[in-house]
């Protein structure tokens, strides 16, 4: 059965995107612990991320980086902070979460936006890609 990942990537599911290339997505968490939550997604549906081949792996990682360093244009904070758990859904990604507190990295603390605040982010971010 395909994740929640591989629906948003195959277009059944609709999502906040932020960037896109052959390999990767990244978009908008629609449960963010901050302003600007996102999730940096392998086309190719992998359960864990040591389970990537290392060039795929160090893609992710490259991707991840152009993504971070837009979202950082995008959003007032101290820094970028980066977490892979991968037990809530069973597809690889990548956390990209602005922090100012470290309590904005705990997953216990989230904010809530509309859909016409994630939209203006979202371009606000493909735009400094």
């Amino acid at each position: 059965m395909a994740s929640i990942f591989t629906k948003i990537i195959n277009g059944e599911i609709p999502c906040y995107k932020v960037a896109e290339d052959k390999d990767f997505i990244a978009f908008l968490d629609i449960n963010p612990n901050a302003k600007g939550h996102s999730l940096c997604v392998p086309k190719k549906e992998i359960n864990k991320i040591f389970d990537m081949e290392e060039i795929h792996y160090q893609a992710l990682m490259k991707f991840s980086y152009k993504v971070a360093k837009a979202l950082e244009k995008s959003v007032d904070c101290k820094r970028i902070g980066m977490s892979v758990v991968g037990l809530e859904v069973p597809h690889v990604h990548v956390h990209l979460i602005p922090i100012n507190e470290m309590r904005d990295m705990t997953f216990q603390h989230k904010v809530a936006m509309d859909a016409e605040a994630m939209n203006e982010l979202a371009v606000k971010i493909q735009t400094n890609l």
